[in-house]
């Protein structure tokens, strides 16, 4: 017998029926599947009408004579009409793949940079000048003029320190390793300490000379001209002429972004003081010519340049860290590249070449390592070092020492490394602490101008100099006007006890002489 719940669910079933059947639900419902089959049929492509293949042919293997008749009349005139013209247009970006020239480069943009252009090429004819009028001997021939001493990176180097009175040198390496170690016996009586206190830092002397954290600093490798070039994290080139007192004149200062990112190395030509080369993060190496008031393109790359350098008397080769671990040789008579080489397993932060013997080059790397090598043997395929130097942290530098007889090596493990010996085999591992923060460029220990000393940034907005025999600090450089760390070193090469330090706010402090 059924129960009451299920009579009520009969009856609604029922009441459902026919109400569906008044509304013919059913009928549409099938209609409507019917019509989503008939959609989803494969409908038949049309065949598509065949065109012709056309095959081009110039008039020449048509047998038939060329057109020469040319644009029309006027055309380069139309062209100069509608080109905007390069003083109404925006600056050229500095990623340009090709010439940039002065005016879209310039920051101020008001042609001042004239000044800086007379500076250089008047440094560069003195400088050609001095060359042939040497001697045999090489010595210079104009009594008015004291001999000249050497760069601490791309020149030759002095060989002798002494703040109170210059005297010339014998050339025989004899007599310059003789006078390079000669060290004294206790440390209160370092011949050089007394002339520390003939180096000063004076309020004209101190500048900010670009906007952001500098990456590197070098002295104009002249005599006669107290000029320093700093670059930038931000693609920056800023030159700065201390010898200039004019305000009207930008107080001596001229910047250029030929860049758009960190600029990584300076180096100026050995023949030409008014050439410099920069490389960059942003791939490209660019060569700054004064007398055509252009940067032009070198070499480009998708991979960043963390490092450039050139050999004593090369003018024609660059050595350049690309990418995460190659080392790439340029010829810039050629225009390409003659050598490659995978040397680090991360990216090599300095290049350095012995000025004893051009074919030894000194590598720093991000794995921690230090290495040399002889151009003369080196592998193609599997590069053999001379020497390793092994660092627990990331090394940032290592160059030779003037005379061509010790390597500095500076690291984040708070480690100086020097290496001495006839093949580089004793190494000296002094404290210092290197630990910057990462707003900080990173610390490089630089020589002076003999082997006596190293240069090197302090935590406490000093600057420490180290000496490599007795393994510690003897001296800090210190004023109430430097008010930041001065985390980048460059000496003079030319004036004994001339040194800059640059800090990441954009100064550079310049310690002179009294």
């Amino acid at each position: 017998m059924a129960t009451e719940y299920e009579r009520k669910r009969l009856e609604n079933i029922r009441r459902n029926d026919e109400m569906m059947a008044a509304l013919n639900v059913r009928a549409k419902a099938s209609s409507l599947l019917s019509a989503k089959s008939k959609s989803f049929t494969k409908k038949k492509k049309k065949p598509k009408p065949e065109t012709p293949v056309v095959i081009r042919q110039s008039l020449r293997t048509r047998g038939l004579n060329p057109d020469s008749g040319g644009l029309p009349d006027g055309f380069s005139d139309y062209l100069t009409k509608t080109t905007p013209s390069s003083s109404s247009s925006k600056k050229q970006s500095p990623r340009l793949l090709a010439p940039l020239p002065f005016d879209s480069a310039y920051e101020e943009g008001d042609g001042s940079y004239t000044k800086l252009v007379d500076t250089l090429l008047a440094s560069a004819s003195n400088s050609c000048r001095r060359s042939l009028v040497k001697g045999e001997t090489g010595s210079v021939k104009d009594e008015n003029e004291s001999p000249p001493m050497v760069s601490t990176r791309s020149t030759s180097r002095a060989s002798k320190v002494s703040v109170k009175k210059e005297e010339p040198e014998d050339d025989s390496l004899s007599v310059c390793v003789k006078k390079e170690f000669d060290f004294p016996a206790k440390a209160e009586k370092i011949e050089f300490e007394d002339g520390f206190d003939q180096i000063r830092l004076e309020s004209r002397n101190v500048a900010r000379v670009v906007p952001g954290r500098i990456f590197v600093v070098e002295f104009l490798p002249c005599q006669n001209v107290k000029m320093i070039a700093a670059g930038d994290k931000l693609g920056n080139v800023a030159f700065w002429n201390l010898d200039c007192d004019s305000e009207e004149d930008n107080d001596g200062i001229y910047l250029f972004t030929p860049h758009s990112a960190p600029v990584s190395s300076i180096v100026f030509q050995q023949n030409s003081l008014s050439k410099l080369i920069t490389s960059s993060y942003d791939g490209l190496i660019r060569l700054m010519d004064a007398e055509k008031s252009v940067f032009d393109l070198v070499y480009s790359t998708d991979e960043p340049i963390f490092s450039l350098s050139k050999r004593p008397n090369d003018d024609q080769s660059l050595y350049f860290g690309e990418g995460n671990r190659m080392l790439n040789v340029w010829d810039l008579r050629a225009g390409k590249s003659v050598s490659h080489w995978d040397l680090h397993e991360l990216r090599i932060n300095s290049i350095d070449f012995n000025p004893l013997n051009p074919h030894v080059m000194a590598t720093s790397s991000s794995d921690g390592t230090a290495c040399l090598w002889d151009l003369r043997s080196i592998g193609a395929k599997k590069p053999k070092s001379l020497t390793t130097v092994n660092h627990s942290r990331p090394v940032h530098s290592a160059y030779f020492s003037p005379s061509g007889l010790l390597l500095a090596t500076t690291s984040l493990d708070n480690y100086i490394g020097v290496l001495s010996g006839i093949n580089f085999e004793n190494t000296s591992m002094i404290y210092h602490n290197n630990n910057t923060s990462r707003w900080i460029s990173k610390f490089k220990g630089v020589w002076g101008w003999d082997d006596s000393y190293i240069y090197v940034g302090n935590l406490s907005k000093k600057i420490d100099v180290i000496n490599p025999k007795l393994k510690r600090t003897v001296m800090e450089l210190q004023n109430p006007l430097m008010r930041a760390i001065p985390c980048r070193i460059c000496c003079h090469p030319y004036n004994v006890g001339t040194l800059a330090g640059s800090t990441a706010g954009g100064q550079v402090f310049v310690w002179t002489t009294k």
